[in-house]
C-alpha cells in the first residue's frame, strides 16, 4: 500500500490551461508522484511541469506557491500529497 504525505493545498485552478496553483507546506521535486484529493477530486500523477512566477523549476520548497500542469480538473481547497511506495 503506498504511503501519502500531505505537502500542500490547491489555492487556485485555471481551467482554460489546466494548471493548479499549489501552496506547498513541504518541498516537491519534479518527477515525484503526487495525489490530489478533495470532495470530488481523486487525481494521481507525476509532478512534471512546475513553475514559480512563470519560470520552469525542477524543485520547490515549503512556502512556495507553484503552478502545476494537471491532467484533470482540481478544485480550490483540495489537498496535495506526495505518494511513496
Amino acid at each position: 500500500m503506498p504511503e501519502k504525505e500531505l505537502i500542500g493545498e490547491v489555492t487556485h485552478f485555471f481551467n482554460n490551461i489546466s494548471v493548479a496553483v499549489i501552496k506547498l507546506s513541504k518541498p516537491l521535486k519534479a518527477g515525484e508522484k503526487i495525489l490530489i484529493e478533495g470532495a470530488t477530486t481523486n487525481l494521481e500523477q507525476e509532478a512534471k511541469s512546475m513553475q514559480i512566477e512563470h519560470n520552469e523549476v525542477s524543485e520547490a520548497k515549503a512556502g512556495d506557491s507553484i503552478g502545476l500542469k494537471v491532467e484533470d480538473r482540481v478544485r480550490e481547497g483540495d489537498k496535495v500529497y506526495r505518494v511513496t511506495v
